[in-house]
């Protein structure tokens, strides 16, 4: 009797023990993303994202359910300290380092959330919430941090209709190709879908033509709306509208790969735009344009906002 409670008192403290350096390992982690995405990738809208699940860990990790877990520190007895793994992935970049703490992170979170059923189940579900929300800063973090790689030096996203005839259009796109434009966005609510695709696979093998021959940059071709059109003419991605498909939806017809653009009127829709893990956003209307009439353009109050906060590639609509 004596020797069967006195291992389960030491399966308790190993418990707490497994709490204690789970707690301390999620903390770390959490903090290490947060300063990743201030200081590294300026990123307000993130970073703050951040510091609140820090905050939250903080709060269950000082509540009297889990203070049993500091009595029963026990570094020096601890058997892991200072074991070396052989092989650990490179990290040479920001973001190297943001993917592995987000893995920490969601790891030790998880190793609570197991534990905590045991010894203090009032905290289990705080930790489970928690879990999900590392899951999704990771999923934003990788997503922007991606965005801003596949948009670098993109500057000028050229929105074409198809009014012209073929020739013409050939002709308008080469024209923007030698200009220097990175990026064309095909916008025509009225062509049969035939002619879009016909469109788009003009240009995207002209963006392509023009990238072998001259060695520069393959000028990104996005399809607005359309992303059946998009996936199947072979363009880079699709710009979705408030109406459109959402961009998880959309995302399970084109893949990981395809750059998806979500349309923002304010800042609420531009954080959403983010959670969803748009590639990039559109903002406005800001300027008069020739492809849309606009009743109303946006404050300067927001795209300020939209500006400070968010890092996810923008550009400006019109």
């Amino acid at each position: 009797m004596e020797e069967m409670k006195s291992e389960r008192n030491g399966a308790a403290v190993g418990i707490w023990r497994t709490l204690d350096a789970s707690a301390n390992r999620s903390a770390e982690a959490v903090r290490v993303l947060e300063d990743i995405l201030r200081f590294c990738f300026n990123d307000a809208f993130l970073s703050q994202e951040a510091k609140a699940i820090r905050h939250e860990l903080a709060v269950v990790f000082a509540s009297d359910d889990l203070q049993a877990r500091i009595r029963l520190r026990d570094v020096s007895g601890d058997v892991g300290v200072g074991a070396k793994v052989e092989q650990t992935p490179p990290r040479t970049e920001a973001k190297h380092v943001f993917a592995a703490n987000a893995a920490r992170a969601s790891q030790s979170i998880r190793s609570l959330e197991e534990c905590s059923r045991l010894v203090a189940p009032a905290v289990t579900e705080i930790f489970e919430r928690l879990r999900y929300r590392i899951y999704t800063l990771e999923h934003m973090g990788i997503s922007t941090i991606t965005s801003h790689e596949n948009f670098h030096n993109v500057n000028l996203c050229v929105l074409l209709n198809l009014d012209q005839s073929e020739i013409e259009f050939k002709s308008l796109v080469n024209r923007l190709l030698i200009a220097g434009v990175q990026m064309i966005q095909l916008r025509d609510k009225k062509s049969e879908t035939r002619r879009l695709c016909h469109r788009v696979r003009i240009t995207v093998e002209q963006a392509r033509d023009y990238a072998e021959l001259t060695a520069e940059r393959k000028c990104i071709v996005v399809v607005n709306d359309r992303v059946d059109v998009a996936v199947a003419a072979g363009a880079d991605g699709v710009h979705l509208g408030e109406s459109d498909l959402p961009v998880s939806l959309a995302r399970k017809v084109c893949g990981h790969e395809f750059l998806i653009g979500r349309t923002a009127h304010s800042t609420p829709e531009a954080k959403q735009a983010v959670l969803e893990g748009a590639d990039y956003l559109g903002v406005g209307p800001c300027f008069p344009t020739k492809t849309k009439e606009f009743k109303d353009f946006a404050t300067d109050e927001f795209l300020r906002e939209v500006s400070e906060e968010i890092r996810l590639p923008t550009f400006a609509i019109g």
